[in-house]
């Protein structure tokens, strides 16, 4: 039997996406087949060879960004923990957001802590008691509430919940008793699961300014 020789491919090859075995170059498709080079039309080329270099600077930056998020939470353990020996407390309310500024007041650093919540089985007995209400109401009146109820259940997505649509039904001020209800039964159906921390940057050209988000998220950028 002929020994098959698999050699390492040459940087541009590697860029390509190419290996070469028994002196012939081949890239490998999406069920693992070894095609050769001369096969794969130009265009699956090209696009090939664009996805691995957008992808070569997307693990950079990710590595990059992570490197950034841990040195900042480390520089700002640090100047807590000087607070903390000076003073005997630490910054930050009771759930921990803390806004650390410049002295010219141009610059921002926002640490927000958020709640991770889920809603347990009480939910849909708000649901029932709510529809329960929209149902006997006139029709026409109170369209506001029917829309934000809609919004707040996505009934088009079963099992989908509008979390800040939700949370604003509690603020309203209905007298009804289903749906005081309806009410008490969604503050029984959160669960705070756990909580996660969010670094905000701001900036603004002078104290008179309204702030800029420094944006990293590259959805936004």
């Amino acid at each position: 039997m002929e020994a098959v020789l698999i050699e390492q491919p040459s940087e541009t090859e590697a860029a390509a996406g190419a290996v070469v075995v028994n002196g012939r170059s081949y890239m490998s498709d999406a069920k693992g087949n070894l095609v050769p080079v001369e096969n794969v039309r130009a265009e699956d080329k090209l696009q090939d060879e664009t996805v691995r270099k957008i992808m070569g600077f997307a693990r950079d930056l990710s590595a990059q960004i992570a490197r950034f998020r841990s040195h900042t939470v480390a520089d700002l353990g640090s100047f807590d923990a000087l607070l903390e020996q000076e003073y005997g407390t630490k910054i930050g309310g009771q759930k921990g957001n803390r806004t650390y500024q410049t002295i010219d007041g141009c610059q921002k650093v926002q640490v927000q802590v958020s709640d991770q919540i889920t809603f347990g089985p009480q939910l849909q007995i708000a649901k029932s008691l709510i529809d329960g209400c929209i149902m006997e109401w006139s029709e026409g009146s109170r369209d506001e509430i029917r829309a934000l109820v809609m919004r707040a259940f996505n009934t088009e997505k079963e099992g989908q919940i509008n979390k800040s649509d939700l949370f604003m039904l509690l603020r309203l001020e209905i007298r009804d008793e289903r749906w005081l209800r309806a009410m008490e039964a969604i503050r029984n159906s959160i669960t705070v699961t756990g909580s996660k921390e969010y670094v905000r940057f701001y900036e603004r050209n002078s104290p008179k300014d309204g702030w800029r988000a420094v944006t990293i998220d590259l959805a936004k950028a």
